[in-house]
């Protein structure tokens, strides 16, 4: 019996390429000729050390990495990085003091987490709501501190940095969770770079962490071992049982990132897929708010409300049942912010996108 349609725009765990789905159902029950599945494989085994190295060569690969940099394959999300970077890199300088820049839900629960280890300071006038991006201009960088943090895409929000700060040489770290492998970046611009692969490189339960070898070592006395960069490189993952199908998983992603283009041609395909969405919003006569301005807009994460800016629940939920009719999945915003959001990651297609922005239209001419 053919399944119906399912478009999906979830916020992650996103949408997976059918093709590394096709790949991972072959491979289930046996592996390359194995007998047994990547589910049951020893970590210590040649034939997962053979997936491990894979996945990090194409990913070197992708992003062009500088051999000085050590790539690490960790569990804990996201959110186990809002604790590992205070705790290897505050040390870093003896203020133990750290910049963070905060433009969103996840920005600002790394910086309240990074209090537990030093202080704090947050670089720019606090924001009333997260619906832009501080001119760098109204930014006070401490001098002492021992990196400037920021999250390069707020998917919560909707708010994404089109440009790599300036910092004046100072350390940079960036959450890239949400846009990672999205766009072409320059890795010697960071000290580090970490990305939950649930967004655009994989399935939850693997984030990778891109450090540079020379900030490895100064991790403070409580550290727990398992957060330990030094010790994670030292042991090429495999400190403890890593989550070895997510591995696998990214490592069929990257695959594909590869055959398609690489981090270029997702790049040009995510800004056609977002202008198409927020060209129906702008030309909306005001039924489709985006509460983001222009120039801080994410490409990967499109909120936005419907009859106002605050959203009028009705018609919300209308669009939403409306949506859910043809198949349409996960367009409910976030829980803290609700509305409407639509996220549009690698994986989604143009095809996807252009019937999100069809439902959109026939949705505004029946409202207006």
């Amino acid at each position: 019996m053919d399944m119906p349609q399912v478009l999906n725009f979830g916020a992650g765990p996103a949408k997976l390429p059918a093709s590394v789905l096709l790949e991972a159902q072959k491979e289930m029950l046996n592996y390359k000729g194995l007998g047994i599945s990547v589910l049951e494989m020893s970590h210590r085994s040649s034939d997962f050390t053979k997936i491990l190295n894979t996945t990090e060569v194409c990913l070197r690969e992708l992003l062009n990495i500088p051999e000085n940099y050590k790539v690490l394959f960790l569990q804990g999300g996201g959110s186990g990085q809002f604790s590992a970077i205070p705790l290897n890199l505050i040390g870093l300088k003896e203020a133990r003091c750290a910049d963070y820049v905060v433009t969103g839900a996840w920005s600002a629960k790394a910086a309240k987490e990074a209090e537990k280890y030093g202080k704090v300071n947050i670089v720019h006038p606090k924001l009333s709501s997260y619906t832009e991006i501080p001119d760098q201009s109204t930014w006070t960088l401490n001098p002492e501190a021992s990196y400037v943090y920021y999250c390069a895409n707020e998917t919560v929000h909707g708010v994404e940095f089109q440009y790599v700060p300036e910092v004046k040489g100072a350390l940079l770290v960036c959450d890239m969770s949400s846009n990672f492998l999205s766009r072409p970046i320059d890795v010697s611009k960071f000290g580090l770079i970490f990305a939950g692969a649930q967004k655009n490189v994989g399935c939850a339960g693997v984030t990778v962490v891109i450090v540079r070898e020379d900030l490895l070592g100064f991790a403070l006395k409580e550290c727990p071992t398992i957060l330990d960069y030094k010790i994670q490189a030292g042991n090429s993952s495999l400190y403890n049982t890593p989550p070895c199908f997510s591995i696998y998983i990214m490592g069929l992603v990257l695959e594909w990132i590869k055959n398609n283009g690489g981090a270029a041609c997702m790049e040009k395909l995510s800004i056609i897929k977002s202008d198409m969405i927020y060209n129906v919003i702008d030309e909306s006569n005001g039924l489709f708010v985006c509460p983001v301005e222009k120039a801080s807009r994410s490409r990967m994460n499109i909120p936005f409300r419907i009859g106002n800016i605050k959203g009028d629940s009705k018609l919300e939920k209308e669009f939403l049942d409306g949506a859910a009719e043809l198949g349409m999945l996960s367009l409910k915003g976030h829980r803290s912010v609700g509305g409407i959001r639509a996220s549009l990651y690698n994986a989604v297609t143009v095809d996807d996108v252009e019937k999100l922005a069809e439902f959109m239209q026939h949705f505004m001419e029946s409202h207006q």
